[in-house]
């Protein structure tokens, strides 16, 4: 038996390496691309990027041919230095520079040697072409904005890096990749696949015809379309309302979870990042470390939510059972937790849910959200257990939007405490800041709008996304699976008619913003706002904040407005959030005064303050932190 067995592996082996010569010899030749890669040129089709259009199918981004000026080292012969670098307008440092970085990308591999060249510049280089002997030119196609909203939603397009070339082959230097917003998200979707031509060149380095009369050759394949949820109408409205101010809007259908606006403010035009000057101008809006128009707000900036988030509150305490609609608790103008703390409030008199929400006690929710702590044995199961109720409404996590960014914000857990805390001591009253959306608790614009939408579904939400439909694919199961939150429902509707109320009743803290004939839900809020430079603390104007949902019956919109440096919730967000309503329900404008105020409004000089104080304390910008994105744990003094 041994002695077969050796003669029988030999001959297994001699069979399988014969079976696999022949195959790649005689059948399968594709790899004789690669041994005869000298004589065979390969050129690239790029296909058009997929077009992006809104909810309504106006078409938002399409595309534009532009042409790129490719280099092979290696087959640079007799070049014409002086005349190449008047005809495209560089100097002879920038000329060697790019062949110095094509040599150390390939010498045999075509480089990207001037990039995105219009169509007279093509034209004028075109004419010379045969002169410069290892150049030509590739056609490709850059982004056609049509509107100059949105750059936060879009992103934009640039060229791969080495980084990507090295981990994904489909890449090659030159070949544009989507970078933030859908463009990136989305980018296998919107790029297409490229075609390519094999083509045979003869010992001259001529192009005599296609190899293997083009047998290997393929197609390109255009990009699917996208549309998204946007409504580019409402978009552009949101913009126009934020302009001179800093902040951010997420509006959100509640049905469906679609955001049908997502507005930063300061942003830019997306044309922008198009073209020739597309890094200088990245470059200028990178290195804006105050205004920060590259920082998406309604999705990155991390803000104490203030008083919108006594609906939490309120609706946790309900479903702990620790009160019901008619529970009444005293306000002396604050709430008194211990020796010479009191958190303030502008309320006076005995205070229920309905008009504690409408005239937004402090007092009122202080209590609430103790008698929620004070529940069970201990405050740290307490915390977590309301930890739980709050995480279900989207709250202190990453939503999983199909956007590549974000923030999850902050809620506290025992952990947190316990870290703060490490010998114990804290209690319901050492935390009672929270009950009125301070203390450490943050949360993204785009979060607070889903919250809204928790409610205004009276329990559930769809996780919130940008894109409606794929052209020819399906959307993700995740966008239409429904989150239940923790609250039953039956507790939503006398929340629901205190949200009205802060519009209706006389002593609504938004009453002046009611729009006739209009049934509108929501809250007020002003967030403390304080930065640190150099090791000191500055305090500054609060953030006005509001949020909303309407109609009050079937609602089709839920929104979030943080305006920063904005005062009060009724000076700057409540407004912008009323229009936007009204706007997106009614397709006009019936407050002209609110219209005309927020159009015209600036804060510019409030954050002028902020630069000052920069400037003075610290040189380095860079160094600044400010309640975007990092909280001060403290016990405020807020009236909203």
């Amino acid at each position: 038996m041994r002695k077969i067995i050796l003669p029988l592996i030999i001959i297994i082996t001699a069979i399988i390496l014969i079976a696999r010569i022949f195959y790649l010899q005689v059948i399968n030749d594709s790899l004789k691309l690669q041994s005869e890669n000298n004589a065979i040129k390969k050129v690239f089709d790029f296909p058009e990027r997929g077009y992006i259009y809104d909810r309504n199918g106006k078409l938002l981004v399409a595309n534009q041919p532009s042409y790129d000026i490719m280099v092979v080292p290696r087959e640079m012969k007799n070049i014409d230095t002086l005349d190449l670098c008047n005809l495209l307008n560089i100097t002879k440092e920038d000329f060697i520079k790019k062949i110095k970085k094509a040599i150390v990308y390939s010498p045999r591999l075509p480089s990207v040697f001037l990039s995105q060249l219009n169509k007279k510049e093509y034209a004028a280089f075109q004419e010379k072409e045969r002169k410069f002997e290892g150049f030509y030119t590739q056609k490709r196609a850059l982004r056609d904005y049509q509107v100059k909203e949105g750059a936060n939603i879009f992103g934009f397009i640039t060229q791969v890096n080495e980084g990507i070339i090295a981990k994904n082959p489909y890449y090659n230097s030159g070949d544009l990749i989507g970078r933030q917003g859908v463009e990136q998200e989305y980018e296998e979707i919107l790029r297409g696949v490229k075609g390519i031509k094999y083509l045979l060149r003869d010992k001259h380095n001529k192009i005599i015809g296609p190899y293997k009369n083009g047998k290997f050759d393929t197609i390109s394949q255009q990009g699917k379309d996208l549309t998204l949820t946007i409504d580019s109408e409402l978009q552009k409205y949101g913009t126009d309302l934020m302009i001179n101010k800093r902040g951010g809007i997420v509006a959100i259908e509640p049905k469906t979870g679609e955001i049908l606006a997502l507005v930063s403010a300061p942003t830019y035009d997306p044309a922008l990042l198009v073209g020739r000057q597309r890094s200088k101008n990245y470059t200028e809006l990178y290195h804006d470390s105050i205004a920060k128009p590259l920082y998406d707000r309604g999705l990155q900036a991390q803000y104490p939510p203030g008083s919108p988030f006594k609906i939490i509150t309120g609706l946790i305490g309900l479903q702990e059972e620790v009160i019901d609609e008619e529970t009444g608790f005293v306000c002396h103008r604050g709430f008194s937790y211990g020796r010479g703390a009191f958190m303030k409030c502008h309320d006076a008199g005995i205070s229920k849910l309905n008009n504690g929400i409408y005239q937004s006690c402090n007092t009122y929710f202080a209590n609430v959200f103790k008698r929620s702590i004070d529940k069970y044995p201990n405050p740290s199961m307490s915390i977590d257990k309301w930890a739980e109720h709050v995480k279900s409404f989207g709250l202190g996590e990453f939503l999983g939007t199909d956007l590549p960014i974000g923030a999850k914000g902050l809620i506290p857990t025992s952990k947190t405490y316990q870290r703060a805390y490490p010998n114990g001591g804290w209690r319901s009253t050492t935390i009672i800041s929270n009950s009125i959306g301070q203390g450490e608790i943050l949360t993204t614009p785009l979060q607070l709008a889903n919250m809204m939408a928790v409610v205004a579904n009276k329990g559930y939400y769809y996780t919130p996304h940008i894109v409606k439909n794929i052209k020819g694919s399906e959307l993700d199961k995740k966008y239409t699976t429904k989150h239940e939150s923790t609250i039953d429902p039956k507790y939503f509707e006398p929340m629901i008619e205190g949200l009205a109320n802060v519009y209706n009743s006389p002593g609504g803290t938004a009453r002046t913003l009611k729009v006739k004939d209009m049934e509108i839900c929501g809250k007020t809020g002003t967030a403390e706002n304080k930065i640190r430079v150099a090791g000191k603390t500055y305090q500054l104007k609060d953030h006005s904040i509001f949020v909303a949902f309407a109609p009050k019956e079937n609602p089709t919109i839920a929104i979030a407005v943080f305006v920063e440096n904005g005062y009060w919730g009724t000076r700057w967000a409540g407004p912008i959030a009323t229009l936007m309503v009204e706007k997106y329900i009614n397709k006009k404008i019936t407050r002209k005064d609110l219209e005309t105020r927020m159009l015209n409004g600036s804060l510019q000089d409030e954050y002028k303050k902020i630069e000052n104080i920069i400037r003075q304390r610290f040189p380095e910008p860079s160094k600044v932190e400010d309640s975007t994105t990092k909280t001060i744990a403290r016990k405020e003094e807020v009236v909203n």
